[in-house]
């Protein structure tokens, strides 16, 4: 059996003292009692809503070999017959074999982060090295002060390459978690103005990003956006942390990994990529030149870690949007389809822009329109009511018409926009889900986007519940 711990090993990278007969060893790690699947171990979280504890008999239930708890717990899981590890404390318990896993891994690691885009960067360097070996990666977004030791637990020891996200937002949360993943590169996507709540300006956003530099492999690299404003700042901060190896990407002329040129429509891209002084047409199977300009950082990484750079190209094209973050769905509506594009996953300023203008490239058909469902950016703080009024510029410039709005900072956006734009607006997501399943049309390209905390997967998951997966092979 290929285990991916042995209870021996288990045990004593967390210090734990087992209770029962434990297995040989664990083929996975889980936090979630309802998808763990048998041979994996429960580690019992505590997190700020729910603790663990409270699911570990529905964790055994659903097939979990062992679970990982507290001390201060045991007396209440006594009826429990499933062996455990107990510690003092679990996620203190994961850190420790978070830092057994990297030590133990001879893969070639990069780490990943920025203010837009360091989910869809991971998955299109998960996707890209995939042809050069096996490949370890975050899933989903964990990127935070439990995701990234998650991910680092569950690392195989055989893998050859690493890929980690890392977020933040407030300042010294990625220092401690760059330290325990020790990457080989280090990539930063842009700066913008994401958890403006919590900084005063965009240099300290940059300055908490950069923590990520202290954490580098002796002899490792910095991938750098070459394009933004703070780009100085940030090769400054790197070279404070001992980086000698400092790479840049994007449009700028002198950008080690450069994007020379874009073409693109609603569905997919074609770059121009000069690596190395030699330039490479590329596909990419995701539309949006933010993705196409990040491709250039991945590519770079790619040719750091010693990749085969012909398999990364190639793979690219197979890419597919990460769910809420892109994904589309041709939906059956009447004798057509329209068109939805989720990017209901997260929200900032940036990402707004971007997403609007991949709305912009979309091509509704018939007598379909663009619509751009929107709702509030979270964590902005006292600049919440300006950037929200600011997104009404980014529409008129993509000439787009109609705009479906929910949450109370959204008002601003209602306020600024002029009357030449259809504007809907209500305070709830669920209203505006209402609206909008019964108000698209065929040929519509609707785009859906917030921050997380806004819900608006309800209105995604609205018009797929209400409207059919559409196939042309169906229809014709």
């Amino acid at each position: 059996m290929n285990w991916l711990w042995t209870s021996e090993d288990l045990t004593a990278a967390m210090g734990g003292r087992p209770i029962g007969s434990l297995p040989v060893g664990i083929t996975g790690i889980s936090i979630d009692s309802r998808s763990i699947g048998p041979g994996e171990a429960f580690f019992a979280i505590r997190g700020d809503r729910v603790d663990g504890h409270d699911y570990a008999s529905l964790a055994v239930a659903n097939g979990a070999t062992l679970i990982v708890v507290n001390e201060s717990k045991l007396p209440a899981l006594g009826k429990l017959s499933v062996p455990m590890i107990v510690v003092e404390d679990v996620l203190a318990a994961l850190g420790k074999l978070a830092l057994v896993a990297r030590a133990r891994s001879r893969a070639r690691i990069v780490a990943i982060t920025g203010s837009v885009g360091k989910t869809t960067t991971k998955e299109m360097l998960r996707h890209a090295l995939v042809p050069s070996g096996k490949v370890h990666a975050a899933v989903a977004s964990f990127n935070n002060h439990w995701g990234v030791p998650l991910t680092l637990a569950r690392m195989p020891a055989d893998c050859d390459f690493g890929v980690f996200e890392i977020g933040m937002n407030h300042p010294d949360e990625i220092r401690p978690l760059v330290k325990m993943v020790r990457p080989h590169v280090a990539m930063i996507t842009t700066i913008a103005a994401a958890h403006l709540g919590h900084f005063k300006n965009l240099e300290e956003i940059a300055a908490a990003k950069a923590e990520i530099f202290e954490g580098l492999e002796p002899g490792g690299s910095a991938i750098l956006n070459r394009d933004i404003k703070q780009f100085g700042f940030l090769q400054k901060k790197a070279q404070e942390a001992g980086v000698s190896h400092i790479h840049t990407f994007g449009q700028h002329a002198k950008a080690d990994f450069r994007l020379a040129d874009f073409e693109g429509n609603g569905e997919n891209s074609v770059v121009w990529a000069v690596l190395n002084g030699e330039t490479s047409e590329v596909h990419i199977g995701a539309p949006g030149r933010h993705i196409a300009e990040n491709a250039m950082a991945v590519l770079g990484a790619c040719l750091l870690v010693g990749a085969d750079m012909a398999g990364a190209m190639a793979a690219l094209a197979e890419l597919k949007p990460v769910k809420g973050r892109g994904e589309r769905h041709r939906l059956g509506i009447g004798e057509g389809h329209l068109t939805l594009i989720d990017e209901s996953y997260n929200a900032n300023p940036a990402s707004m822009r971007a997403a609007i203008a991949l709305l912009a490239s979309a091509m509704p058909e018939l007598t379909g329109r663009r619509i751009a469902v929107l709702g509030d950016m979270l964590e902005m703080g006292e600049f919440s009511a300006k950037v929200h009024e600011e997104l009404a510029g980014p529409l008129l410039a993509a000439g787009i018409e109609h705009a479906w709005l929910a949450g109370a900072e959204m008002v601003a956006l209602r306020d600024a926009l002029p009357d030449s734009v259809d504007v809907h607006y209500y305070e709830k997501t669920a209203d505006l889900a209402e609206f909008v399943v019964r108000s698209v049309i065929p040929g519509d390209v609707v785009m859906v986007k917030s921050s997380l905390g806004i819900g608006f997967g309800k209105i995604v998951a609205a018009l797929i519940d209400n409207y059919p997966a559409f196939s042309d092979t169906e229809r014709h």
